[in-house]
């Protein structure tokens, strides 16, 4: 059983099938189908760094990493109550940064070179 709500939209819904029949038999260079009506839906737009600030937060980060290291050193050779576990670790943890930085340079590079020797 169709109610009178439900049943003026399927009347409405033949109509739309009908006239679009209509205009495939007339011809299909005819047809102009306009899609329901959707609302826009947007993902919140967010904005990514560029590739120079991404580089540049990077080198800030193994900054402070060797700025940290070379405080605690100092703060040991000083006297202060620091742990040398906390001074070897900050070294340790100094050294890497700078070696994994240097080979991510060293493969960029690399890369710049190989692209700049290409036959064009």
């Amino acid at each position: 059983m169709i109610d009178g709500i439900s049943g003026n939209s399927v009347n409405s819904m033949m109509e739309t099938i009908r006239a679009y029949q209509n205009k495939a038999a007339a011809g299909v260079d005819q047809i102009n189908i306009k899609p329901p009506q959707v609302q826009d839906v947007q993902a919140p737009k967010t904005e990514l760094p560029n590739f120079t600030e991404s580089v540049k937060n990077l080198l800030d980060k193994v900054n402070e990493t060797q700025l940290k290291s070379s405080g605690l050193q100092e703060a040991y050779q000083r006297g202060e109550d620091v742990p040398l576990t906390d001074v070897v670790l900050g070294m340790q943890k100094s050294s890497l940064a700078f070696e994994a930085t240097l080979q991510v340079r060293n493969k960029v590079l690399r890369a710049y070179e190989e692209i700049m020797n290409m036959p064009v």
